[in-house]
């Protein structure tokens, strides 16, 4: 799973620079919301589908549907002659990729013990970000020479990872309930799951403001967009080099209390964007939130597989992934329309508040959390 993971990351090229594939085909303006609005919606339609069909049919044609799913939709959206069949083929490229996470953290919910599943997720995340830190540079080469080897990169490496799959997944299902039939339910009832939910989300908004507020404020201060390329870069080689020895040392804590420190260093990082007026300043807001990156990695993860029956570890999971892109999806909206029309300083000062309170929150739960983890392996 790591390596196609970074085989697959090394291929993200499509998404990163679709506004430019974009503006090479003449659409522009609110057109180019119709195709963004598509990519974004899919990525809360796939979760819920990969979730679900992970428990009913499997793990691993799950993903691989969603890998070829996603490869064939690739091309489609590189030959679409308008911006309708665009943003339909948009809309499919992340449906069927977005898919592929649940079933995939299901499988390794499935093969791993619960005492090491937080380093298993947080291995997927670390080949995430090597794949997508060598990725960014090839995407930019390879667009200079043309767009179509994107398209062509980004879909041959999901067959890679296809193929990986295919030969060294073994089928799998989960465990047969008549509880495998029941959607989501399962989790809806699930009172702890529901309150745990929304503040990973609310955490995972706040993290994906460094995607939207961070750039802008940037532009705002009059840098050049090299600079933003430059505190991705920062991120990235923190991330890489760090979360090996941070998840190692920090595995002998309690998870939710460093899930908590972890939000909380986000948020105050965030919120020292705010503060920046040079490269510098945002270098040090950078460092904090990219600290606290590296605390939590693959613990929200292994939270909720540690709370799901494992008859439902899909379905868990595809909830889980659908909080991910409401959050990121939230932060690429109602983040920029608070950014534009309420002023920066909101957003800072909403990051921080709602970041610390819900660190606070998630900490709260650590009892019940513990009493629940602690019963399941008995039962």
């Amino acid at each position: 799973m790591f390596t196609g993971t970074i085989v697959n990351r090394l291929g993200y090229l499509v998404t990163p620079f679709l506004v430019f594939f974009l503006a090479s085909r003449g659409v522009t303006g609110t057109e180019t919301s119709y195709v963004l609005g598509a990519l974004g919606a899919g990525n809360l339609i796939g979760p819920a589908v990969g979730g679900a069909l992970a428990d009913r049919v499997g793990r691993r044609p799950t993903m691989l549907i969603g890998l070829v799913g996603a490869s064939a939709a690739q091309g489609a959206l590189f030959l679409a002659p308008g911006v309708w069949t665009m943003a339909a083929a948009s809309l499919l490229i992340s449906t069927a990729g977005s898919m592929v996470p649940p079933a995939s953290f299901a499988l390794l919910a499935d093969a791993v013990d619960g005492a090491r599943r937080q380093r298993a997720y947080a291995l997927l995340g670390w080949g995430v970000n090597i794949g997508g830190a060598v990725g960014g540079v090839l995407g930019g080469y390879l667009a200079a020479r043309g767009y179509w080897l994107l398209f062509a990169v980004d879909a041959g490496t999901m067959l890679a990872f296809a193929a990986v799959v295919a030969a060294k997944v073994k089928p799998t299902t989960a465990p047969r309930s008549r509880a495998n039939s029941g959607g989501y339910g399962v989790v809806l009832k699930d009172r702890l799951a529901l309150l745990l939910l929304p503040l990973f989300g609310i955490q995972l908004f706040v993290y994906s403001l460094t995607e939207v507020a961070l750039p802008m404020a940037i532009h705002d201060s009059g840098l050049s967009p090299a600079v933003f390329g430059s505190m991705a870069a920062v991120n990235a080689v923190m991330v890489v080099v760090l979360q090996p020895f941070a998840t190692a040392r920090l595995a002998r804590f309690p998870q939710l209390r460093v899930q908590a420190v972890g939000s909380a260093l986000i948020a105050a990082g965030v919120a020292l964007t705010g503060l920046a007026d040079g490269v510098t300043g945002y270098t040090m807001s950078v460092v904090v939130w990219s600290l606290g990156e590296v605390m939590v990695a693959g613990i929200a993860a292994t939270v909720v597989a540690n709370l799901a029956p494992s008859h439902a570890r899909g379905r868990y999971q595809g909830a889980f992934s659908w909080t991910w892109g409401l959050a990121r999806f939230a932060a690429l909206t109602v983040g920029v329309a608070a950014y534009t029309t309420l002023g920066p300083a909101t957003v800072w000062w909403t990051a921080l508040a709602a970041g610390t309170a819900t660190a606070a929150a998630t900490l709260a739960l650590k009892t019940r959390v513990d009493t629940r983890t602690a019963h399941a392996p008995a039962a």
